[in-house]
């Protein structure tokens, strides 16, 4: 189980694109379970759809890969790496997912060679499939954090 401060020190994303609020269950390097509590605060109801408040797609597919990238960063070996999408595959959405919601993310790594792989992940609400696909990932060193350390300690 992870808190959320525990997914920000393996997670470089940072609120408003933060979208995994706990992880339920890790088996580094084989499978996550991660949660993501929808609420109505969220800035893209404003405009998705007033009157009709419904989680994007996009976004449910940026939740789910979020869990991916804590389970593959979590794993000995990818630290001061980044998990970049490769590709996504046989995406399908099965019901809406609406304020009040907890979208219940779980991801297996299904192959891998190298900085390379796939996973298969199922979004589900109340026990129910919402949304499920396959994501193939490649995992890339971390420019960013390079630059930040070598401006700092060039600065002290």
């Amino acid at each position: 189980m992870m808190d959320i401060n525990e997914i920000q020190a393996v997670l470089s994303h940072r609120y408003p694109f933060l979208l995994v609020d706990r992880i339920l269950e890790l088996e580094a390097g084989k499978r996550a379970v991660g949660m993501k509590n929808v609420t109505i605060n969220e800035a893209f109801f404003n405009g998705h759809f007033p009157g009709n408040p419904i989680m994007p797609g996009v976004l449910i597919v940026e939740a789910m890969a979020q869990v991916g990238g804590i389970l593959l960063l979590a794993t000995t070996g990818n630290e001061g790496k980044l998990a970049f999408f490769a590709g996504i595959d046989k995406m399908r959405f099965r019901q809406p997912v609406v304020p009040g919601d907890q979208l219940i993310t779980e991801v297996q790594i299904t192959k891998r060679k190298g900085d390379i792989g796939r996973v298969a992940v199922v979004g589900k609400v109340d026990g129910e499939v919402v949304a499920e696909g396959e994501y193939l990932f490649a995992l890339r060193r971390d420019e960013g954090a390079d630059t930040l350390e070598r401006s700092s300690a060039k600065d002290a």
